[in-house]
């Protein structure tokens, strides 16, 4: 079976959401792109107070200066296209109020004719946390497992009620609801997530960062569910942020996904030799604006499939 390919759409600052989002998420489903993805950067701290990911003297990226909003930006493509699913790669948890992203997801799927993928992660970044978040950072962990609970409950069948942290609901009726239970999937990179996915949520979400690396950890993470008794197969959708140039790139410092289309698509080739189901591809950082992210999604698209993926 093929692997599935997704593309993330264009959020950052270069582009004209109203009119590039809607042009992007058509020509990708036209190409053939089986998902369309978001994901969420709520600010830019200047003068940074911490590295990118938490790691002291990392520094975060231009790109993410201006990042729109993923809802919105997921309702854009949610209008323009018919077919492909919509995800979330990866919504921050903790800066939701969890019973409105819930409603809001709800309603999302109601009206996309249910296409809607819930991606979700704790983030790392305190600025944001400060800025936005429901709870401390401390409790990161305690207000995705609530999360999670929230929306099964408001996606379920009413009357809906939860006892939760933050979330109080008595016994309401709660709509609309998706026209299908909606996926929920988690990044999932240290022991405690992964006991969470494995036991609360549908997928895994990964980063590219080497085929062989990402393969150990699937391992882990199938043993992880052999040992806790899960039953369902875990849904894998694979993130990966090639880092695009026109000319190939022959230093002897390449990382995974960097250079020309053809050494995007021979990474590709590798990391689906792992097994996952689905590839996201977010080109939209190092390309000038939609006509290139277009032209180069729509290249990498016919020679990963040329190539057998």
């Amino acid at each position: 079976m093929a692997t599935r390919l997704g593309l993330g759409l264009p959020q950052n600052r270069q582009y004209d959401l109203g009119r590039d989002v809607p042009d992007v998420a058509r020509a990708a489903e036209r190409t053939g792109y089986d998902s369309l993805w978001v994901y969420e950067r709520a600010l830019f701290p200047e003068p940074a107070t911490q590295g990118l990911y938490g790691i002291e003297g990392l520094p975060w990226p231009d790109s993410y200066r201006g990042v729109a909003d993923p809802l919105v930006t997921l309702t854009l493509a949610a209008a323009a296209t018919e077919r492909a699913e919509l995800g979330t790669s990866v919504l921050v948890a903790p800066l939701h109020v969890p019973f409105q992203l819930a409603k809001a997801l709800a309603s999302l799927d109601a009206a996309s004719g249910g296409r809607v993928v819930a991606g979700f992660g704790t983030g790392w970044s305190l600025d944001e946390y400060a800025a936005a978040s429901v709870r401390p950072f401390e409790e990161r962990g305690q207000m995705l497992d609530e999360l999670i609970g929230v929306c099964r409950a408001v996606w379920g069948p009413d009357p809906v009620s939860y006892d939760g942290r933050v979330t109080k609901i008595a016994s309401a009726v709660v709509g609309p609801k998706p026209a299908r239970p909606i996926p929920i999937l988690l990044a999932a990179n240290t022991p405690r997530a992964r006991r969470r996915l494995v036991d609360h949520a549908d997928g895994w979400m990964p980063v590219g960062m080497g085929a062989e690396a990402v393969a150990a950890q699937w391992r882990q993470l199938q043993d992880l569910a052999a040992e806790r008794g899960r039953k369902e197969p875990i849904r894998t959708v694979l993130r990966v942020n090639p880092q695009y140039t026109a000319a190939a790139y022959d230093g002897p410092d390449r990382r995974p996904f960097q250079g020309s289309v053809d050494q995007i698509v021979e990474d590709l080739v590798a990391h689906a030799e792992v097994g996952l189901e689905e590839i996201l591809l977010d080109l939209q950082a190092t390309v000038r604006d939609a006509q290139e992210l277009k032209d180069v999604a729509g290249q990498v698209y016919e020679r990963a499939r040329a190539a057998g993926i």
